[in-house]
């Protein structure tokens, strides 16, 4: 059962009885929601079976002979004296837990009995609990404490997110009976508890026998916290067994944690792990987008106290980034960063190239001292240990890459390594040195390095590790590494001035968090964040995140699978009908292209066709739906039927030299006549070679061939461009034939009368409602096309559904 499922996770020996005892209560908690059995005895069987699993387990520590406890907590006495010390600790750390298990199981057995002031009774239960496995958790053997500094970063870390569970359960409080501060306190109390077990659970010792048992405590805690805040009467409602669950896995791992604490003598295990941080973000946000949902479900509007408690989530987490961001630039850990980085690295000074040298012309060795150059204002220190900096920008060429790569995984490991790692990785792509020698790219890249230093922080480090540009690791947090990469854009904006040449240089840069993932890992988040900034127009910072990571995926998948797709047959057309407004009798279709991959599924135009543009199969793809679709005009043409196709062409394929006589081929080979057939163009791409457009299409109108402009946006520049271009079809959106959000009329008025006076056809596209098909019939539309019209289907479909209108036959 899924109650089960945190003892298989955390301890995955002897967690058998807990396991059961967990099933047991899953099936009392669905019984209970499903009205079989009341809430009341749920509760109280529930509490009940945890607190006596739970009490037996801490009974036996009592008498269970302990491994050696750690020294730092034996007082320096004589062997004998520690021996019973040692027992001392070890019963009095049972029995109070022992205790408070046994007393928060009784609050929850009890509740049924009491009539009236069950919160009363709760909350004594719940003070008492608190009480006795605090000084039980004292005496637990082995429990660290860390400095007071790191105690206050968690404790700001901390803060954003329990703020944010106590928003959650502010607004999942009963609103007409507890009063606004007893519900303020309950909330607060509640957010700092659940936030309190996340971190136990989530922390670098989360599977330590200390840190399962914390844990416990806090869940039971939670759990008689969440009785108390129910209105009367609380046992019997639905809502009191929201209370079971954390209650009853609360006790099983205070016990099971207190026993592992026991048998490791006091000693944190050194598992080596880092914080799963990923718990503590998700589970708050999940928790308050649901809390929010219900809200707004029930039709309530956001109070007073909402908002201060959101306003009050921000300053924790601008003070987080902050203290990272000091703590990074503190002596000590950038001492450690140095030794870490400099011993990675000694081996490899020897790889300085020329363009790294100083403005006298000098270039550092190993052999030049304790004060040579590495090229970008830094030293090596005397001692052997270097800064990042020193590290310094290697050769970016194909021989040097795979050690700056492993220079750049060195400094990546060094921020890991850390018992709080906070950093980010910049990898900062150049473009436009395409065209120039290797003297020229390597003096280029030496004036980038050099404004990159002039706004990255003295200890960052500034290393090549590609062909085309360098990498930066800052100690900062995401958000100031996000600012830093913007202030490189604009440093590195400024156009070169190369042997008296002026190079512009645009730039791309991709930024991934270091947070506990391995340096490999964080230099391929970087890369794909990198490219996405390429993709996406360049001179931009792209942030890594999992769904980008998705999207690239899908992207090479998509530029794997397509070449070949034709031939494969993988290639298939839809139509959808084009009708008459007046009559509501089709007049045409639309020929629209499908790639069913059997790989990827079916993939529609608007992510197929950029694909296919960087790949240059434009041209293979819009000539085969051209040669299908006119095939098809062939086929539904046999009869008396009139309809024309219409056909989507690029302004890539369509500008090409040829484009007209084999437009006219495809028509004669089917037999199909030119009027028939309809080439659109988008108008947002015709402006790029307008000439050249305004030639093709006065090509293909002069074989008769219809024209058409698609996604007409009715601004300045297209109303301007509109009277050159020779077009019989006109095609506009929907949101030119509704209203604007500025309460204006909408367009579609002035286009229709710029259409009449042209002697141009208008075709609404995409109509999905009723209202858009009137309002564009209303506005003097000839031709409509959308959902709410006839959908998309496959060539026997659309025959099909032609044959539901005779008067179409002529």
């Amino acid at each position: 059962m899924l109650l089960a499922y945190p003892f298989r996770l955390l301890v995955p020996r002897r967690a058998a009885p807990e396991a059961a005892v967990s099933a047991a209560v899953a099936l009392l908690v669905l019984a209970g929601a499903a009205d079989l059995v009341p809430t009341s005895v749920v509760s109280a069987l529930a509490g009940g079976a945890g607190a006596t699993l739970a009490g037996v387990r801490l009974s036996r520590l009592a008498t269970r002979r302990p491994a050696e406890l750690s020294p730092t907590d034996v007082p320096p006495v004589d062997p004998s004296t520690a021996e019973q010390w040692r027992r001392a600790a070890r019963r009095s750390a049972g029995v109070l837990l022992d205790a408070a298990v046994v007393a928060a199981g009784l609050t929850a057995a009890v509740l049924p009995l009491v009539d009236t002031g069950h919160r009363t009774a709760t909350l004594t239960g719940l003070l008492v609990t608190a009480v006795l496995s605090t000084a039980g958790l004292r005496r637990l053997p082995g429990r660290a404490r860390p400095p007071a500094r790191v105690r206050l970063r968690h404790l700001i870390e901390a803060t954003g997110p329990a703020v944010g569970l106590a928003l959650a359960a502010w607004l999942l409080l009963p609103h007409d009976i507890l009063p606004v501060p007893g519900r303020l306190v309950a909330a607060l109390g509640l957010g700092g508890l659940g936030m309190a077990a996340l971190n136990a659970f989530t922390g670098p010792q989360r599977r330590s026998g200390a840190a399962i048992c914390r844990g416990g405590v806090l869940l039971t805690l939670t759990g008689l916290a969440l009785v108390a805040t129910l209105p009367p009467p609380a046992p019997a409602g639905r809502a009191a067994l929201l209370a079971v669950p954390p209650l009853v896995l609360g006790m099983l791992l205070t016990a099971l944690g207190a026993g592992d604490a026991m048998d490791a003598g006091g000693v944190e295990p050194a598992e080596g792990e880092h914080t799963t941080a990923w718990p503590r973000s998700v589970l708050p946000a999940a928790l308050l987008l649901l809390a929010s949902g219900l809200q707004l479900g029930a039709g309530r509007s956001p109070d007073r106290m909402s908002v201060l408690l959101a306003v009050a989530a921000v300053p924790p987490l601008v003070l987080r980034e902050l203290l990272r961001s000091g703590d990074a630039a503190t002596p000590d850990r950038r001492a450690a960063h140095r030794r870490r980085a400099g011993r990675a690295v000694r081996h490899r000074r020897a790889m300085q190239p020329g363009w790294l040298g100083s403005p006298e012309g000098h270039t550092g060795t190993p052999d030049d001292g304790p004060t040579s150059s590495n090229g970008v204002g830094s030293t090596w220190p005397p001692d052997g240990e270097v800064s990042w900096s020193a590290l310094g920008p290697r050769s970016v060429s194909a021989g040097d890459g795979p050690g700056d790569r492993a220079a750049l995984l060195d400094a990546l490991a060094s921020i890991g390594d850390v018992p709080a790692p906070a950093g980010a990785l910049l990898l900062v792509d150049l473009h436009g040195a395409d065209g120039i020698g290797p003297a020229a790219r390597e003096n280029m890249l030496a004036e980038a390095v050099r404004r990159a230093r002039a706004v990255v922080a003295p200890g960052d480090l500034v290393t090549g590790c590609t062909g085309a540009g360098f990498a930066v690791v800052t100690a900062a947090g995401p958000v100031l590494a996000y600012a830093l990469g913007t202030r490189l854009l604009t440093a590195l904006a400024p156009p070169y001035r190369l042997a008296g040449a002026v190079l512009r240089v645009q730039a791309s840069i991709g930024l991934a968090e270091v947070s506990g993932a391995g340096p490999a890992d964080v230099l391929r988040q970087a890369e794909l964040a990198r490219r996405r900034a390429v993709q996406l127009g360049r001179d931009r910072v792209e942030w890594y995140d999992a769904f980008l990571e998705e999207q690239l995926v899908r992207r090479l998948d998509l530029e794997r699978e397509l070449p070949g797709a034709v031939a494969r047959g993988e290639l298939d057309l839809v139509y959808q009908p084009v009708l008459d407004l007046a009559s509501r009798q089709p007049v045409g279709a639309e020929a629209l292209l499908r790639w069913r991959s059997p790989v990827l599924g079916t993939v529609l135009p608007a992510e197929l066709l950029p694909v296919a543009e960087d790949l240059d199969l434009v041209g293979e793809l819009e000539w085969w739906v051209l040669d299908r679709a006119c095939r098809q005009l062939a086929d539904w043409s046999a009869g008396t039927r009139e309809l024309w196709m219409a056909v989507n062409v690029t302004t890539r394929e369509l500008t090409t030299p040829d484009f007209v006589q084999r437009a006219a081929a495809v028509l004669a080979a089917y037999g199909v006549s030119p009027e028939r057939l309809v080439v659109e163009v988008a108008e947002p791409r015709v402006a790029a070679d307008l000439t050249t457009v305004v030639a093709r299409l006065a090509g293909l109108r002069s074989l008769g061939v219809r024209t058409a402009l698609d996604d007409f946006r009715a601004e300045h520049a297209s109303l301007a461009q509109l009277r050159r271009l020779p077009i019989d079809l006109l095609k506009v959106g929907p949101e030119l034939v509704g209203a604007r959000p500025d309460g204006q009329p909408p367009l579609i008025d002035v286009v229709v009368n710029v259409g009449e006076r042209l002697g141009v056809e208008i075709v609404a596209e995409e109509l999905e409602s009723p209202n858009q098909v009137e309002g564009a019939h209303r506005a003097g539309c000839r031709y409509g096309q959308g959902f709410a019209l006839a959908r998309p289907a496959t060539a026997e479909r659309v025959e099909a559904y032609f044959e539901e209108f005779p008067s179409a036959s002529r």
